[in-house]
């Protein structure tokens, strides 16, 4: 598991293993084997003998396949700048995104001028990073159906480092939680409710469309977001989607992983003792749901 460390702090004395970054080696004084020593407060990550330590607080980097929660800053010349934390804007190129329907097509000058059709300045979006250029910017891409604009919920930021990357980081937190998370590497989490399974299930029941009129998977699931978007959210729904939220500020607080175990089980404790959403927060409550978690 992942251990956190501060400068000066040893991290190993074995032998055999490769020095990250974030580490320095440090000849033992004995004539034993030399120990690896943190050069900087954060996590620290194995990968094989590859030891290296992650800074709890700095920019976004990023790495192929990571998935981003970003506000799009700039629209022009066929490409969106997008806000990911780095030390520049990542990049979302006109030919990276879905069309209308999901149409598989070369983009025209008529998309171009519609982009911001698609996203303008200020919209929130999922995506995942397509490449790292050599001076270090991000190359995005939401060719794949579940990215895409983020509305009707609530941005969370988090130390990058409590993000550890997952099989899937989009998550449902089962009923009777029934709110939707996107954790984003890059610090970034998403809370909203979980779209009702009636819509998902593919029933127009509630959903007032007609499904004879629908022509792919792609423009059902453009019309089931544009609903879920402009549906008001209910006081039920909100109040568990604060709860949520609370329970990743709690995380937060413990500098504990935020994991969908954790999420839940911070979720859980809270109702089983009774505490109101808004009094998660409070110096005792954090007190009595910290020791329960664990890092």
């Amino acid at each position: 598991m992942s251990s956190i460390v501060v400068p000066g702090q040893v991290i190993t004395a074995e032998g055999g293993f490769l020095r990250g970054h974030g580490t320095y080696i440090q000849e033992s004084e004995d004539g034993g084997e030399p120990q690896l020593i943190a050069c900087v407060a954060g996590v620290v990550e194995r990968v094989n003998k590859l030891i290296s330590v992650r800074p709890v607080k700095s920019r976004y980097i990023g790495e192929v396949g990571d998935l981003v929660v970003g506000r799009v800053t700039e629209v022009g010349g066929k490409r969106w700048k997008v806000d990911v934390g780095g030390h520049q804007d990542a990049i979302l190129m006109l030919s990276s995104v879905n069309l209308p329907g999901g149409a598989q097509r070369k983009r025209t000058y008529e998309d171009q001028l519609q982009m911001r059709t698609f996203f303008k300045e200020n919209d929130l979006i999922s995506a995942e990073v397509q490449q790292i250029q050599q001076d270090g910017s991000i190359v995005l891409h939401t060719r794949s159906l579940k990215y895409g604009k983020l509305e009707n919920g609530q941005l969370l930021r988090v130390p990058q480092v409590l993000v550890k990357r997952l099989k899937q980081h989009f998550i449902t937190l089962a009923p009777p939680i029934g709110v939707d998370v996107v954790l984003g590497t890059n610090g970034r989490v998403w809370i909203t409710r979980a779209m009702p399974a009636e819509w998902t299930g593919g029933t127009s029941e509630g959903a007032d469309m007609d499904t004879n009129v629908l022509t792919s998977k792609a423009e059902t699931l453009m019309q089931l977001r544009r609903l879920h978007a402009e549906t008001p959210i209910l006081r039920d729904e909100r109040e568990r989607i604060c709860r949520v939220r609370n329970a990743v500020v709690t995380l937060q607080h413990a500098f504990a992983l935020i994991t969908p175990d954790a999420i839940a089980a911070v979720y859980a404790r809270s109702v089983e003792a009774g505490m109101a959403a808004k009094d998660m927060l409070q110096a005792e409550a954090l007190a009595s749901l910290m020791p329960q978690l664990d890092n």
